[in-house]
């Protein structure tokens, strides 16, 4: 029944899916924009959140400082919280009067919202915990007799990160990174809310979809079909190297 439940939906889209005009439909230029911006955007928002959330879930893991449970509730709120409160948060804070994008913008001219770098930030704020939870799961779980024998051997810190606690930690790393990159491609919310919806600019395939639903429910189907295939063409082989049991 929970199969069913999942793949029905699936189904429906197939069957309504309009076929004879998919090809040209897909090949409009807007439709092109929107899923390269989610594409260049997810990947960049996995990346980012790989060089700043691989450290802080170490932190996270590995350290006493005080008040860890609460930068732990901190970092996990993004999951929790409505995608556009999240926006909005981000806007406060790095739009043209945030707090911090305030000042930027004066002394440099640059606006982080309503440009490809705001579809990125936005991105990147509601998918990286979700590589930070799952990559600290795997920290706390590793077993440290592998590392402190290494350190007893004479190997620096760097060295036992590297050579060892990394490696062991890889398909937690892999999984985390999976989640975040999907996260990050079906993100609207926070997307719409801090960057805007211009198309050709910030306008990615969730976006696109929504605005379709009201005037085009067969190109809403069509760019639903294309965000599905390219999810499982990235989900299923790292399905199969990295989180296989």
């Amino acid at each position: 029944m929970a199969l069913a439940f999942l793949i029905v939906p699936f189904v429906a889209l197939l069957a309504r899916a309009p076929w004879s005009s998919l090809g040209e439909r897909l090949t409009d230029p807007l439709v092109t924009a929107a899923l390269r911006l989610s594409l260049v955007s997810a990947f960049a928002a996995t990346a980012i959140s790989l060089v700043l959330g691989i450290p802080l879930a170490w932190m996270l893991a590995r350290t006493d400082i005080p008040g860890r449970s609460l930068l732990r509730a901190v970092v996990i709120l993004p999951m929790v919280l409505p995608p556009v409160v999240g926006g909005a948060a981000l806007l406060f804070a790095f739009g043209r009067r945030g707090v911090v994008g305030g000042p930027v913008y004066d002394g440099t001219g640059f606006l982080l919202p309503f440009s490809i770098w705001g579809v990125i930030a936005a991105n990147t704020f509601v998918a990286m915990p979700f590589l930070v939870v799952t990559v600290e799961a795997g920290l706390r779980s590793a077993d440290r007799r592998y590392e402190d024998a290494a350190a007893t051997l004479g190997a620096g810190r760097w060295t036992v990160f590297r050579r060892v606690t990394l490696p062991m930690v890889a398909p937690s790393i892999a999984a985390g990174a999976v989640l975040c990159w999907a996260r990050a491609l079906g993100e609207f919310g926070a997307t719409v809310t801090f960057a805007g919806n211009l198309a050709g600019r910030t306008q990615t395939m969730p976006l696109a979809v929504f605005l379709a639903l009201e005037s085009d429910r067969d190109a809403a189907i069509a760019l639903s079909l294309v965000l599905i295939a390219v999810s499982l063409a990235v989900l299923v082989p790292l399905r199969d190297r990295w989180l296989a049991a």
